[in-house]
């Protein structure tokens, strides 16, 4: 009877779902599910353990980007006597949203069987442009509620205020969730902070926009790129037949940038220290390439010229002459070119405001070492390290995390910070503990 109390307590309200985030942990790379996509197209990232947490939650949130889809939802620990769950993080290539919604829809399926016929009423928390671009289908697939949202409200309102909570979620609920980068501490976790105000907000998609978040309801899009991760992905499409973006990060990882970048070493033949400047500094991306192919054809033109007969077993000789560049050095070397941008922009736009904490975040990084790697060191380089650059472990999620905790009661907040309320009064916690409403 209790259960089915707090079913229907669920659908008919679900603004008044509590999740307690007491004990939470983020589940260890190790014993979560395999980072590589599936048979049914997703790709699992780790999960939010929830160990305290008993109410059901009747909604999913996706977060539909122009090159991922991004999908948040709760479950309870199955086959198990713990009466926890967990937050699952998931995403699927845009191109196939139908993969994203049969995987939900199997999700509505699960939630039937274990809860009732009324789990047809559970609802779909939708952002990003995909929201309305797919929003028909959405509809039409799954035959449900959808509830769309806007996409910085969920990215920026859930930063910046305590009743929607994305990014704050992360920064002031989850351990060992934000952490900072250095080659000595390459994962140095942030214990949180209650004075956040004001900072950067880097988010890298498809394209990049940066924002800056001064206070509660005070923020504003004060500049960005459209050299993002759609730009990596589609020129390395072009220039190494990868298919998917994790095979251009794995080639970027064995790659040798030098081997196609013109360095600082290649100009001056060492350090140029009186600037700070080591030999192994990017001086022209890409900077090689064409000195490398103008000697490669001007060797063909000498090794047989015009009078050499060419037999039809021969190959082209200015193809044979050619330089070879392995798609593993344009990998890294383009990959480094597009993040050394966004820091420097990054960085001049934290100047100009006086902005001196900066967070990146969005599906672009995807805890990629060489990607962190670039970021931080652009940051601390121009700034001398007086501005830090932050990251998190769930950095592509914020918009899908927002849309998420869109269904929360009226006094939501954060710890030990809930007021008292007649009708959605949550559960009282004691010192120490934590919940997040839904």
């Amino acid at each position: 009877m209790e259960r089915k109390v707090s079913i229907d307590q669920t659908i008919s309200s679900p603004g008044t779902v509590s999740i307690n985030v007491q004990g939470a942990f983020i589940v260890d790379e190790h014993l979560s599910r395999p980072a590589t996509p599936s048979d049914d197209g997703a790709q699992h990232d780790t999960d939010i353990r929830l160990p305290n947490h008993r109410a059901i939650v009747s909604h999913v949130a996706l977060d539909i980007g122009g090159s991922l889809a991004k999908l948040v939802y709760f479950s309870h620990e199955p086959n198990s006597e713990d009466r926890g769950g967990r937050l699952n993080f998931l995403k699927f290539e845009t191109d196939r949203i139908d993969q994203c919604l049969q995987f939900v829809k199997r999700l509505q399926d699960e939630y039937r069987t274990q809860n009732g016929s009324r789990a047809r009423d559970m609802s779909i928390m939708a952002t990003g442009g995909g929201a309305y671009k797919f929003y028909e289908e959405i509809k039409t697939v799954l035959g449900v509620e959808v509830l769309r949202e806007d996409e910085m409200d969920c990215l920026i309102m859930g930063v910046i205020e305590p009743t929607t909570a994305g990014l704050d979620f992360f920064i002031t609920e989850i351990p060992r969730e934000v952490f900072t980068y250095s080659d000595d501490d390459p994962m140095h976790f942030q214990s949180p902070r209650a004075n956040i105000y004001p900072y950067l907000l880097v988010n890298i998609g498809s394209g990049v926009s940066m924002i800056k978040v001064s206070g509660q309801r005070k923020f504003g899009r004060i500049g960005g790129t459209s050299l993002g991760g759609g730009t990596l992905w589609g020129l390395l499409s072009l220039l190494t037949g990868a298919r998917t973006f994790e095979d251009m990060l794995r080639m970027a990882e064995v790659g040798d940038n030098g081997a196609v970048d013109m360095l600082v070493g290649d100009i001056y033949g060492a350090d140029y220290s009186k600037i700070g400047l080591k030999s192994t500094t990017i001086a022209s991306s890409f900077g090689k390439v064409f000195k490398m192919k103008r000697q490669g054809e001007s060797q063909a033109e000498d090794h047989g010229g015009l009078a050499r007969e060419k037999r039809e077993d021969d190959e082209d000789d200015t193809e044979r002459s050619q330089p070879a560049f392995k798609k593993e050095d344009i990998s890294r070397s383009l990959l480094y070119a597009v993040s050394n941008n966004i820091g420097q922009i990054a960085y001049l736009q934290s100047e100009k405001h006086n902005l001196e904490h900066i967070y990146f975040g969005g599906s672009f990084i995807r805890g990629h070492r060489q990607t962190i790697q670039t970021l931080s060191y652009a940051i601390n380089f121009w700034s001398k390290g007086e501005k830090k650059a932050y990251f998190l472990r769930h950095e592509g999620y914020l918009g899908s995390v927002g849309a998420f905790l869109k269904r929360q009661p009226k006094n939501w907040g954060r710890r030990n910070s809930f007021e008292e309320d007649p009708i959605t009064r949550p559960t009282i916690l004691h010192h120490g503990e934590s919940s997040f409403s839904l």
